[in-house]
This record gives structure tokens, C-alpha cells and sequence, in this order.
């Protein structure tokens, strides 16, 4: 079937996927439920999966693609920031919205994002609060920073411009295609399959607040977010540490980048003996090993990069 002439969109929601076709399912089809959504493109990356997802994808092209403008692209180089280089790439629409794949937005997204841009021209990118749909129960443990790295984000009920220790996160964001321009997600960071490096996502806000961009955070641009059962162990979320300090490490290519995260590290070793000593709660117990983990993620890749550069 010829696909409809749809007008330009005025937004493109990019949803990178892998491996997780019964999820994507669940977030296509809430995408059903958005206000205004005849004012958006929806475009799907699979990122080499070797799952159901094609099939998933398709079949919710056929059922409702008379209606609803959305593409389905496989991106064959295995990363997320691959994935979405590529569906930037595929954008028509000036404010480009990226969706996780396990993510469900509350009706008004479109429209907040669209009007919210509007009303602020000087806005480069913009995010919103992220709540967790846990598969099982929550971790007594899971409290304060640990929530951060299961994208749990709440910044209030009011407009506002995030602080700058923070950034809108993957599950959750927007930009003006002209902030992109010269900032594509770097591809040696992000997740790569089940690796789950990051980084990807500061360097490309870094780049935009360098340049002068405003980053708003709006309480009416929401989704729930799924966490899976497998996610929520103590394993899981000190390898997850592990490789925040690889990514870490990885961003830094000179010495004096080196030099500095060196120093970053001391201070942060300094700052965690104090904090064990009034450590009290399950949580904040957890925290700790899991800030060493971040260190010892970090001196493990730059002893491993010393020794290929020795060796080469």
C-alpha cells in the first residue's frame, strides 16, 4: 500500500530500539492515545535486532499508517548513538523528540513540546519528568542518586531551566534540529548492544550549553518508564556504576583531560571515606559501593588504555 501524503510535521519522534519488541509494541500503540499526534512523525530505529521487532513495527505501519505518519528504519552499526545519528538524519521536522522503546508519554506530549517551543525561542532542548513502571518490587535500597541512573526524574510541577549538574535523559527529550547541527551523538559512547556505556547524551547537552542554548525542563512532558525485574539487583546498578566511570574515562583523549578526571577522582575517593562514616541506611550504603565501582571503572580503562599504548 502507497503510504499517505502527510503534511511537513512540525515534530519527529525518534524511538531507537533493540531487542524489545513486546515493549516498543506497548509504547506504539499508547502513541495512539496523544493529543495532536497528526502533528508529528514517528520514526523507529531498530538497531540490528534480532527479535520480533521488524515484524512489530510493520504491523502497526499497516493497522493504523493511513493515519498516523510513522517509518520504520534498520540502522545495521550496533550503538544507540548510531541509532540516533540515523534518525536525526531521517527528520523532517525542526524540533526533533527522542522516546524510549519501554516508554509511555502522557497524552499531552505533543502539544507540550510543540507549544513549548514556540512560547520560547531562545530554548535549545527541553526534557520532563520520567516515572518508573517497576516489573517487580522496588529495592529498599533505591533511593536518592541511585534513582538517576533508572532515569527517575521528578524537578517539581513548575517551568524551569535545568541545573547545571543535570541534563534531560534519553527516555524523555527534545531539541531544535539547529542545536544538533555540528553536535551528532558521539559514536564511541552509548550503550552498544547489552554494554551499557553512556556519556552520549551530556556531551551533546555540553555542546549546546557551550553555544548559548537554553535546556528547559516542562512537568506536562511526561512519560512512565519501564524498569525490568532483571534491572533492578544490586549487580546490575554497580556494573551500570562501572561503566558510568568507563564512559568517564573514555570521554577524556588528552592529558590534561586525563590530569583533571585524575583529580576528579581523588576528591571523590576523599569524599566517600567521609560519607561511610555516617552511612546509616541501606541506600546510602549502596551509594557508596556503587560510586566505587564508578572509580574503579574508571582507573580499570585508563590502565587498560596505558597498556595499549604501550603495547602499540
Amino acid at each position: 500500500m502507497e503510504k499517505p501524503n502527510f503534511p511537513r510535521p512540525e515534530l519527529s519522534v525518534i524511538i531507537c530500539t533493540y531487542n524489545r519488541a513486546d515493549l516498543l509494541d506497548k509504547t506504539l500503540v499508547s502513541l495512539l492515545s496523544l493529543h495532536e499526534l497528526d502533528r508529528a512523525e514517528i520514526i523507529v530505529i531498530d538497531n540490528r535486532s534480532s527479535d520480533h521487532t521488524a515484524e512489530v513495527v510493520q504491523r502497526f505501519i499497516a493497522a493504523h499508517g493511513e493515519f498516523v505518519n510513522a517509518v520504520y528504519y534498520y540502522e545495521a552499526e550496533q550503538g544507540l548513538s548510531a541509532a540516533r545519528n540515523a534518525g536525526i538524519g531521517l527528520a523532517a521536522a525542526d524540533i526533533i523528540a527522542f522516546l524510549d522503546d519501554d516508554a509511555i508519554p502522557a497524552v499531552s506530549w505533543i502539544r507540550t513540546m510543540i507549544s513549548a517551543f514556540e512560547r520560547n525561542p531562545d530554548m535549545s532542548a527541553m526534557g520532563g519528568p520520567i516515572a518508573p513502571i517497576f516489573e517487580s518490587e522496588r529495592p529498599a535500597w533505591l533511593t536518592g542518586p541511585l534513582e538517576l541512573p533508572y532515569t527517575i526524574v521528578n524537578l517539581g510541577t513548575e517551568e524551569r531551566e535545568y541545573p547545571r549538574s543535570l541534563n534531560p535523559f534519553g527516555a524523555n527529550m527534545a531539541m531544535r534540529r539547529q542545536a544538533l547541527e555540528g553536535n551528532l551523538f558521539p559514536l564511541h559512547l552509548g550503550r552498544k548492544g547489552n554494554l551499557l556505556l553512556s556519556g552520549e547524551e551530556s556531551w551533546v547537552f555540553e555542546q549546546i550549553r557551550a553555544k548559548g542554548g537554553l535546556v528547559k525542563y516542562h512537568p506536562d512532558m511526561a512519560v512512565d518508564h519501564f524498569v525490568p525485574a532483571a534491572r533492578l539487583s544490586k549487580e546490575w546498578i554497580m556494573n551500570r556504576y562501572y561503566c558510568q566511570g568507563m564512559s568517564n574515562a573514555v570521554q577524556c583523549t588528552s592529558l590534561k583531560e586525563k590530569a583533571k578526571l585524575l583529580g576528579k577522582v581523588a576528591a571523590k575517593l576523599l569524599y566517600i571515606a567521609v560519607s561511610s562514616l555516617n552511612a546509616r541506611s541501606v541506600g546510602s550504603k549502596m551509594l557508596i559501593r556503587c560510586r566505587l565501582e564508578s572509580i574503579r571503572g574508571t582507573m580499570d580503562t585508563i590502565r587498560n588504555h596505558k597498556s595499549q599504548s604501550a603495547a602499540g
